[in-house]
């Protein structure tokens, strides 16, 4: 498939990349170009596309889609096509349902592990019948962070690094009791049977305009990662919708199931979501986040940045992590962080800094390391984005940098704060977080607690095996 044109090559992380278009025009003239329909128009005849799924997110991150005959295609590239949002989590009332959805054409892509039924995948954004952005949409959340940050002469880019595990089907087709696809190891070879499948998925990504940089068996039993190119975060955002969705869809052409779940099996590391984090100074196109004065490297707008993270953490975690399996994960000694601190060689630190190479200032950057991959990407970016901004706003200061391993000290002791312990307390402190309530909307905002606190207490009144076989016949 020709998609060079579209779709360039992305340069390493030393190099800045433009914004990711984000007008406020009316949806149509805002989306679509002449140029964009031509290709668009190429796309569908090369492949004989017969079928358009219109994709979209709920508010936890779900990828939702309405297909589309190619007969109607037309008309969604003219009027935006109608739907019901009313039974979609976190959208509208039954009394505010009637929504469209407006096709970004430069996520046209054909589906390379569905060629036989000869379909096509596009993102969309979500308008009311007032054709105004609809502010329950994440994307359009996101986007209202971005032109926050860009009004400061700021881009924000993130390379998220997602982790998931591969698990047989029995011949019932039933996932459970779990069976790891296979017993290899961190970097293993001989033992790591998901090789072949992870280049049909790196094959299929690549096919999806996403560029993979590297590949390899993770720590635990059948886990696996794939990296991609950083980008703009909203390229970035559709990407990793699109990059759960293509792995999955691969898995289940090998006869497999992937889990983005953050701790499908107690005892063994869980999968994270690893972000690095850039800012960019739009007018020169250079770093925002190096000074070479700095004993790490780092500009004070990064470390006003770096601030900001930390001292929204605490509600932050309900975003990044939003399950209560996340928690799970978010425990002493699995290398998921625990203590809200920072450094450079410190990999236990919630936010880590990668050492700058010689002459390669330009790729300096920030990791976040407690997210994991069941996060809404664009809520997370865009919770993730405010948070750095409001340090950035009231320069504040990071604390002293914590370089030793925090999986074997205890972090309270040195005088460290933790992240929440459960989704139940995650959504308090989100709750009293005026920053990243502001960021999300009040609609998403009010929508996404609802939703996780009735999670939480769901979970909270369900009584588990570990407890019938704890206490069963004990009591």
């Amino acid at each position: 498939m020709d998609t060079d044109r579209y779709y360039s090559p992305h340069p390493a992380w030393d190099q800045p990349i433009s914004p990711h278009h984000q007008e406020g025009d009316s949806p149509m003239s805002a989306h679509h170009t002449p140029e964009q329909l031509q290709r668009v128009d190429d796309l569908i005849r090369r492949n004989d596309i017969r079928f358009i799924r219109l994709q979209f997110s709920d508010i936890v991150g779900i990828a939702k889609h309405i297909t589309i005959p190619i007969g109607h295609w037309e008309t969604a590239t003219q009027h935006g096509i109608w739907f019901d949002g009313s039974s979609v989590e976190g959208f509208a009332r039954i009394a505010e349902s009637d929504m469209y959805l407006v096709p970004d054409l430069n996520t046209f892509m054909v589906i390379p592990w569905e060629m036989d039924l000869s379909t096509a995948r596009v993102i969309c954004d979500v308008y009311t019948p007032e054709g105004v952005p609809f502010e329950g949409d994440p994307r359009y959340v996101l986007k209202r962070q971005l032109k926050r940050a860009a009004e400061m002469g700021l881009d924000y880019q993130v390379g998220p690094e997602l982790e998931f595990f591969l698990f047989k089907r029995h011949a019932n087709g039933d996932i459970q009791p779990l069976q790891p696809h296979d017993q290899a190891g961190y970097f293993d070879v001989s033992t790591d049977l998901a090789h072949n499948v992870r280049r049909q998925m790196v094959d299929a990504l690549q096919a999806m305009g996403i560029t993979v940089e590297a590949s390899h068996h993770e720590v635990a039993i059948g886990q696996s990662e794939i990296d991609f190119r950083y980008d703009n975060a909203l390229r970035t955002a559709d990407n990793t919708i699109t990059f759960r969705l293509t792995v999955k869809g691969v898995a289940q052409k090998n006869g497999l199931h992937c889990t983005f779940m953050p701790k499908p099996i107690a005892g063994i590391s869980g999968s994270g979501m690893h972000v690095h984090q850039s800012l960019w100074n739009i007018a020169e196109g250079s770093t925002a986040m190096y000074d070479a004065d700095n004993e790490y490297g780092l500009s004070s707008l990064a470390l006003s940045f770096i601030a900001g993270q930390l001292a929204h953490a605490k509600a932050l975690t309900g975003i990044i992590a939003p399950l209560v399996n996340s928690y799970k994960r978010l425990v002493p000694g699995y290398e998921a962080p625990v203590y809200i601190s920072w450094g450079r060689t410190n990999r236990s630190a919630l936010i880590r800094i990668p050492r700058i190479s010689q002459g390669r200032k330009r790729s300096t950057r920030v990791e976040l390391r407690c997210p994991d991959p069941s996060a809404n990407p664009y809520l997370a970016f865009a919770a993730m984005l405010a948070a750095g901004l409001d340090g950035i706003e009231k320069r504040m200061a990071p604390p002293t940098p914590a370089e030793e391993d925090l999986y074997h000290v205890d972090g309270m002791r040195a005088g460290l704060d933790t992240l929440p312990g459960d989704l139940g307390e995650a959504m308090e402190e989100l709750q009293k977080n005026e920053v990243i309530q502001a960021a999300l909307g009040q609609h998403v905002f009010d929508r996404y607690v609802e939703a996780k606190t009735q999670e939480w207490n769901d979970y909270r009144i369900y009584v588990t095996q570990w407890e019938l076989d704890r206490y069963l016949t004990l009591y």
